[in-house]
């Protein structure tokens, strides 16, 4: 059995409702048995439960985080009961998205309160997918009348995007998914990457990776909404036309762990397939590291550029440079980028400057 959990997140009328349809058409037929957490807000504000009604937004948003924590729990534990191969669990939202509604005190004080660090909750989904506000670029389609529980203006609704956005800003695997196209194949853009991401056929396009002239560590950390994360890769003996690799991932000593497994048949798009590990499995994997690759450690700086995920990373091993990912439209033209950021060159396939390529550097 293998079990999925993801979630979709999103700025007020961002189409999560037809999202969560087509993801349970999409899934059914490829074999998947899918489970749906409801949204948590929705849930209590619709039955009286609300901001303004509670004593305080502190009390509502604790009473929220230990339902929507619960919740997981119990789709979690009923999914280990059932006869099923592979099950994905959709969140519609996740614990972060409660950060989003919240100051830095009270957002403290709801951790405290589920004792549990910002790491932990952000690093408890397999993977997480943003769909942008019809308020931003397709106003004519911002709504209320699919969810009564929404209030928020257009200009409201577009700084409620913003701001979950920089929540999420720095989980391992984050998309965000704009109205630069039409709304069809907005809805069919989550499907590809959610496709992509469980090691499905018909990937999207990747984002483009450059070697950039190193910047300063400090004035990355002081960009807004920059996430700094300490990530150590290690490469494993596996099975032949297999590559495996074990990764820590984490902040300020709190660490999450996975596998991740990528397989290119001849002739075929490549599959990668990613699990979340206990330290324990990290541990016991670690035994099968492969002598002929050392592993990789890298500083990574996530941001929100222009409505798309920008990845800085620094290697203990480059002076004078490092890498970037980018997602950006333009075939030819170099991106925009914060001033500060300098481009050497492009260099997405290189096999030298992949992570398995910089693994085998002398």
């Amino acid at each position: 059995m293998t079990i999925t959990k993801i979630v979709i997140t999103g700025g007020p009328s961002a189409g999560k409702t037809t999202g969560m349809s087509w993801i349970q058409n999409a899934f059914t037929k490829l074999g998947y048995t899918v489970l749906f957490v409801p949204e948590t807000a929705t849930e209590l504000i619709s039955g009286g439960v609300c901001p303004w009604t509670c004593g305080t937004n502190l009390e509502y948003q604790k009473c929220q985080m230990r339902l929507q924590l619960e919740k997981e729990r119990l789709f979690e534990q009923a999914a280990r009961t059932m006869k099923a191969e592979r099950i994905l669990i959709v969140c519609d939202r996740g614990a972060i998205d409660n950060k989003a509604y919240m100051n830095d005190e009270e957002f403290a004080a709801v951790l405290a309160d589920v004792g549990k660090t910002e790491q932990e909750l952000r690093d408890g989904y397999d993977a997480v997918f943003h769909m942008v506000t019809a308020a931003k670029g397709a106003e004519q389609f911002y709504t209320f009348e699919n969810n009564a529980a929404r209030y928020e203006s257009v200009q409201e609704a577009c700084a409620l995007d913003d701001r979950l956005i920089a929540s999420w800003t720095g989980h391992r695997h984050f998309r965000v998914i704009d109205n630069s196209i039409d709304f069809h194949k907005k809805l069919q853009k989550l499907i590809g990457e959610i496709r992509a991401f469980l090691g499905e056929p018909e990937p999207p396009a990747r984002p483009r990776k450059y070697l950039i002239r190193r910047p300063d560590a400090l004035w990355l950390e002081n960009l807004p909404d920059c996430r700094k994360s300490e990530i150590l890769s290690t490469y494993l003996m596996g099975p032949r036309g297999e590559e495996v690799r074990v990764r820590q991932r984490g902040e300020n000593g709190s660490f999450s762990y996975s596998r991740i497994a990528t397989r290119e048949p001849e002739g075929e798009q490549k599959i990668i397939v990613e699990e979340r590990l206990t330290q324990d499995e990290y541990l016991n994997l670690l035994m099968q590291a492969d002598p002929a690759k050392r592993p990789v450690r890298k500083t990574r700086y996530s941001l929100n550029w222009e409505g798309r995920p920008l990845e800085i990373d620094l290697f203990p091993f480059w002076e004078d440079q490092a890498l970037m990912r980018l997602e950006h439209g333009d075939a030819e033209a170099r991106p925009a980028l914060p001033e500060g950021l300098e481009i050497l060159r492009e260099v997405t396939g290189e096999p030298e400057y992949k992570n398995a390529g910089l693994a085998r550097r002398k």
